[in-house]
């Protein structure tokens, strides 16, 4: 969760910039209703993303008013840093944030890919991811120079203007072996990781490519350590790293095992399992800031396999943590702790942008489901303190979440929505009352607090910030629960 001191200071707005609350469909979802309309808010996520972008956009822009922007980020530092994503309602670019959101991207393109493709939405996916990817090439200027961050939070949230008329800085900051930090190095490696499996077969040249970057990152991450935010002092304040560097160097190196195949890898994790927190730390939330549940249920992936028996012990204290998570949000941990619930049903975390805690949870328990299914366990369940857990009850609250951001939620609204000189953006219309001029279709906000409220307005950044890492890990889930309805309307 962003700190954001100086924003509530200034009253800065790193937020909606004019979202409007769309409904993506007229059922209800849920329990005996008809579902939502999967497909429409896959595609409406998707076009998301495009609205996000920095740089030149291309002739196939499906969001028209946006335009091109910060074209001349990097120049006052000599490098190339056009391209990116601005990871919320301010434009400023957040290497952690964009990072993570790719890396959840390729994870949904990975294990979702023949449900994506039956949606027709295959090509802007990868698009997606490649708009990340891209970017990180950039700034990745040498072995172990990496450019973390672009403008500076306390000027741009001054200003409430459009992307395409920034008067405001666009420092560019770095980390390098001076100034390390861990934390944005390993989450960068595991993007591209990542990214490099979903690009293998249609563009394996550009696969390997990204593989070569992330393997540099990860040696970059772990010779210099250090957290990222103590070597960039403009990012604390915005996006601290409460975590640590431990998860994000764990993560990236079982995405290097997975798409290299590399015993190093693998080795790594288990070797610094204990120190870096992956086989001590029970964890009741998965974000772009605590890493772990992610990386334990992909240390448990390597276990339910049966591939490396040699390190199955340590492999089972990961799958030990990992079902802690997966228990907490099923409301079967016991005393070991649950994920709080508000009475509409929501996984609740905490106040700010909660829903980055609801739709990850969404897909951790969507793909943990296909993992024990897959792995041939008969019947797939989980043990949980308080019983055990089918795969069936996963995929069953992974749905009730998704439905309830689409709208299945006491106050009956989708919190996925279906932008300005400076001060001009304030006085012209963040204090009107009436209908905002753009919509930035397929955005998921912060949603409602611990009672199901929530409370529309422009100054409500706590609830009505959206954020790329609130959307991307719903790509997958979209595909998928469109794919199950064209499944069971067949039968």
């Amino acid at each position: 969760m962003a700190t954001r001191t100086k924003m509530l200071l200034s009253l800065a707005i790193c937020v909606v910039l004019a979202l409007v609350h769309l409904p993506i469909t007229t059922a209800g979802g849920g329990e005996g209703a008809a579902p939502f309309n999967y497909k429409k808010a896959l595609h409406s996520s998707l076009l998301y993303f495009e609205a996000q972008r920095s740089g030149r956009l291309p002739h196939n822009q499906r969001v028209k008013w946006r335009g091109h922007s910060g074209l001349a980020d990097g120049l006052q530092q000599g490098v190339d840093l056009v391209g990116g994503y601005y990871d919320a309602g301010d434009n400023v670019k957040f290497g952690l944030l964009m990072a993570f959101t790719v890396t959840m991207l390729s994870w949904s393109a990975m294990e979702f890919a023949d449900d994506i493709t039956a949606t027709g939405e295959w090509r802007h996916v990868l698009e997606a991811i490649k708009w990340g990817t891209d970017y990180f090439i950039k700034a990745h200027t040498e072995p172990y120079v990496l450019w973390a961050e672009v403008g500076d939070g306390d000027t741009d949230h001054y200003c409430w203007q459009r992307p395409e008329d920034m008067t405001t800085s666009r420092q560019a900051y770095k980390v390098d072996r001076d100034n390390p930090g861990s934390d944005l190095v390993g989450e960068t490696a595991a993007a591209l990781a990542a990214a490099s499996m979903v690009f293998r077969r249609s563009n394996p040249h550009y696969a390997q490519v990204l593989l070569h970057h992330a393997e540099q990152l990860f040696e970059f991450g772990d010779k210099y350590r250090g957290k990222y935010d103590s070597s960039i002092g403009e990012a604390y304040s915005y996006y601290a790293s409460v975590s640590g560097y431990g998860d994000e160097m764990l993560w990236a190196a079982l995405w290097l095992h997975r798409a290299t195949g590399k015993a190093s890898y693998l080795d790594y994790a288990v070797d610094m399992a204990d120190e870096f927190g992956g086989t001590s730390w029970a964890i009741t939330e998965f974000s772009w800031d605590v890493k772990y549940a992610g990386l334990q249920i992909l240390a448990t992936k390597v276990l339910l396999e049966g591939k490396h028996p040699e390190h199955k012990a340590t492999l089972e204290k990961y799958k030990a943590k990992a079902e802690h998570y997966l228990c907490a949000c099923l409301n079967k941990n016991g005393d070991a702790g649950n994920v709080n619930r508000t009475a509409g049903g929501m996984l609740f975390v905490r106040q700010w942008n909660n829903m980055q805690y609801v739709t990850n949870a969404a897909f951790l328990l969507t793909v943990y489901s296909r993992y024990l299914t897959s792995a041939g366990q008969e019947p797939p369940v989980l043990q949980c303190p308080d019983g055990p857990a089918h795969a069936d009850e996963l995929r069953s609250l992974a749905r009730a979440q998704t439905d309830y951001v689409l709208g299945a939620n006491p106050a009956g609204v989708s919190y996925l929505v279906g932008f300005i000189g400076c001060m001009q953006g304030y006085d012209n219309w963040f204090l009107r009352r009436g209908a905002n001029p753009n919509v930035v279709v397929g955005a998921i906000v912060g949603g409602p607090d611990h009672l199901d409220r929530f409370r529309d307005r422009r100054d409500n950044y706590m609830q009505t910030e959206a954020c790329t890492y609130n959307t991307a890990p719903m790509v997958d889930i979209f595909a998928h629960l469109h794919g199950e309805m064209a499944i069971t309307k067949k039968s």
